[in-house]
């Protein structure tokens, strides 16, 4: 039987300028706003079937196009301003570990990479890794979304995981970057210049494709007590490349927002005054909630999302909305959009998630 629950927007009007404004503090917000760095394809599938009406094509192996024009339709149907397209430059990878998915819309299997060893422990492993060509790197879904938006909305791209993930989970492993750093810390460096190039180059390639309006890259460097590691490591290794992607974004007028997941609290200010991020994103409650970050930082820094994934998951209709316009009331009008902590991931229900965007939607300044 067919849910009551409806999408928020019929007839959607998106502003990916006013967005931009927002976000620059360059003017107070008419509406909410909303801003996803994900949306498991499995929420994504439900909703174009449910709500939708869309036989949903699950790959772009299938049906590139109608792949991506049901993304966009999702994305513009939902009340976003902006579609977030990611891919294109791929590093083979480590191995990974797998344990059965049991979450609501279940994928059957969810994996995750071990972090033991990576596939590059030495020079030998450096020279002989097959690094990705620049003229190898696809644009084609890029190139199709563009020539596809609705009127008003743009594209927030990102290439694939960030400069830290990368080299400490994919290539180096995580384990083995920590010997490394003490072993051979120049083979460290180098290994991250090299990703970081790589990173640079697509984003250079794509910046002046109409469409795009800014880079949402990801790069987790925190977990719940600090980060990663330490921040002397980060502002020589990870921030120069950040700083870089950034000032490319800047000099285009794009915007450059960051997603980070853990406790950045001794890098907030390399990341605001140094690598001039427009905006951050990931927000935790147990970590440091998105009201909090607004009060110390919100003068100089736009807060995404900041809907705490644990609360979205097991609140119940009254505890959520109720949740929800408490954020909004002491992060709106300025310098925030509204969305979950992290990402609409797929134990996440759908009638949360719709929930939280319907009380965007209510908002009234």
């Amino acid at each position: 039987m067919r849910s009551v629950l409806k999408v928020p927007f019929s007839n959607p009007a998106p502003d990916f300028d006013e967005l931009t404004s927002v976000v620059k503090g360059e003017k107070k917000a008419e509406r909410v706003h909303f801003v996803e760095l994900g949306i498991d394809p499995e929420i994504v599938n439900h909703i174009l079937e449910e709500f939708l009406d869309e036989k949903p094509v699950k790959s772009p192996l299938d049906e590139f196009e109608t792949f991506y024009r049901q993304r966009i339709e999702f994305w513009y149907r939902m009340g976003y301003d902006y579609i977030r397209v990611a891919g294109g430059l791929d590093f083979p990878r480590a191995k990974h570990k797998q344990a059965e998915d049991t979450a609501l819309l279940s994928r059957g299997a969810r994996s995750w990479i071990d972090e033991g060893s990576g596939v590059i422990s030495s020079w030998k492993d450096f020279e002989e890794y097959p690094w990705p060509k620049p003229e190898s790197i696809v644009f084609s879904h890029y190139e199709f979304v563009s020539k596809n938006l609705p009127g008003g909305m743009k594209m927030m791209v990102c290439p694939s995981s960030g400069v830290f993930e990368i080299c400490s989970e994919e290539l180096l492993g995580f384990e083995g970057m920590s010997y490394l750093i003490h072993d051979d810390p120049n083979l460290v460096e180098a290994v991250f210049n090299r990703v970081g190039e790589l990173i640079y180059e697509f984003y250079k390639n794509l910046v002046t494709l109409e469409g795009v309006g800014g880079f949402f890259q990801g790069d987790d460097l925190g977990f719940k007590t600090s980060t990663i590691i330490s921040p002397a490591l980060l502002r020589k290794l990870v921030l120069p490349w950040h700083k870089k992607f950034a000032a490319l974004a800047h000099k285009h007028n794009k915007m450059y927002w960051l997603h980070s997941c853990g406790n950045l609290v001794e890098i907030e200010k390399d990341l605001i005054n140094d690598v001039q991020i427009d905006a951050l994103h990931s927000f935790q409650d147990a970590i440091m909630p998105v009201v909090e970050f607004k009060k110390r930082c919100g003068d100089q820094v736009a807060a995404l999302g900041g809907v705490d994934m644990d609360r979205l998951c097991r609140s119940d209709e009254e505890e959520l909305r109720r949740y929800v316009r408490e954020i909004l009331k002491n992060c709106m009008p300025i310098r925030y959009a509204l969305g979950s902590g992290n990402t609409v991931a797929n134990y996440v229900p759908v009638k949360n998630y719709l929930i939280m965007l319907d009380e965007g939607a209510r908002w009234i300044r």
